[in-house]
């Protein structure tokens, strides 16, 4: 089948996904419908396709709209939390490196036509707290088997990206969430003008970030740029509903697409343990989050979705479409993300020195 007609009936299908589920009262039914519906669309064997340009379409519109949140309040309140954010990110990293050891340690031996110079920095990029794509690469320079790397991300990030939406809906009745700590700005009137300049300046953030060559340019990018515009006060008009639902969606299929029939194929045991780890990784983070909820006296909603152990673009969404603390949320989740990316490799040859030590012990 056609590339473009591949990737038109995709999109198609996507929509009335997230259509059945909006009219279920599904949450976040513009992400989790196309996602789902890709997803099993894609191991059946069927030819979908995702459109890069319009991922990164997608990830432009969600940082701009993201970014609008930051008014000047918001970013005062923010400020004061700094000690917090530090310590999600310092959570974040022992996390992933004993999610990683632990890793390493069940699969040791177990996988057949996997060294152990491979595993190790398998396990250990595919248990970073980070973006996909990026743990694969830096996988990659470090020897690992970048299809056990990917697979367990696009994994995790599926068992994420569906647990969070439901578990912070029964959290949101179970705490009796009706008004938010950090409420969203109050929208410039929409006009065509508006919302050009907002286009235009949003986009070449993004640029800028992808001339760089710095990670998620196209999310960070216009992300930055919007909290710039509105922690001064000068947004020239705010992101439409329509469009943000678009940008869902496609982000939505850039993820489901990940789900080839040969993805199951991928060392059973591995992905096994990826899923059992995953489940745990929710939990660990859940109860750090809620400590740092008693600490910051942030709703332990929104302080659960900021620590979450999924995509920063995918548990903004969330946050955006709950209504849970959206600033908070984007600002743990990029922390985290840049940090991680920053430190991750210093961190795994620190770790793969001290493997190798207590495998080989010195001799006095």
């Amino acid at each position: 089948m056609h590339s473009a007609t591949s990737k038109l009936l995709t999109l198609l299908l996507a929509w009335a996904a997230a259509d059945i589920f909006r009219r279920l009262h599904i949450p976040v039914p513009w992400m989790l419908g196309p996602l789902l519906a890709t997803a099993l669309a894609t191991l059946a064997g069927l030819p979908t396709r995702s459109s890069l340009r319009l991922r990164n379409g997608g990830q432009w519109v969600m940082g701009a709209s993201l970014g609008l949140y930051f008014t000047p309040t918001i970013v005062a309140q923010l400020g004061a939390l700094w000690w917090a954010v530090l310590a999600a990110v310092a959570w974040s990293l022992a996390l992933g490196m004993v999610y990683g050891h632990w890793l390493y340690r069940s699969c040791a031996g177990r996988l057949p036509g996997v060294p152990d110079a491979a595993l190790r920095p398998s396990a250990y990029f595919a248990g970073a707290i980070g973006a996909a794509s990026e743990m694969t690469l830096l996988a990659e320079k470090e020897g690992a088997r970048t299809d056990l790397v990917a697979a367990s991300h696009s994994l995790r990030m599926l068992i994420v990206v569906l647990v969070m939406p439901f578990g912070m809906l029964l959290a949101k009745s179970w705490w009796n969430l009706e008004v938010v700590s950090l409420a969203p700005l109050v929208s410039a009137p929409f006009t065509l003008t508006g919302a050009a300049w907002l286009a235009l300046l949003t986009m070449a953030g993004g640029l800028a970030l992808h001339v760089l060559r710095l990670p998620n340019p196209w999310f960070l990018g216009p992300l930055l740029v919007a909290i710039a515009l509105a922690a001064s006060e000068t947004a020239p008009a705010a992101v439409p509903t329509l469009l943000s639902n678009v940008a869902q969606l496609v982000i939505g299929v850039s993820l489901g697409v990940r789900f080839s029939p040969q993805f199951l194929h991928t060392a059973p045991r591995w992905l096994a343990r990826v899923a059992l780890g995953t489940v745990g990784l929710i939990m660990a983070c859940a109860a750090f989050a809620l400590v740092l909820a008693w600490a910051t006296k942030l709703h332990p909603a929104t302080a659960i979705l900021g620590t979450a152990p999924g995509g920063m673009t995918e548990m903004s969404i969330t946050a955006k479409a709950l209504q849970l603390g959206v600033p908070v949320v984007t600002a743990l989740q990029v922390t985290r993300l840049v940090a991680v990316l920053i430190l991750v490799r210093p961190a795994y040859r620190l770790w793969a020195t001290r493997l190798r030590e207590g495998a080989h012990p010195r001799q006095p």
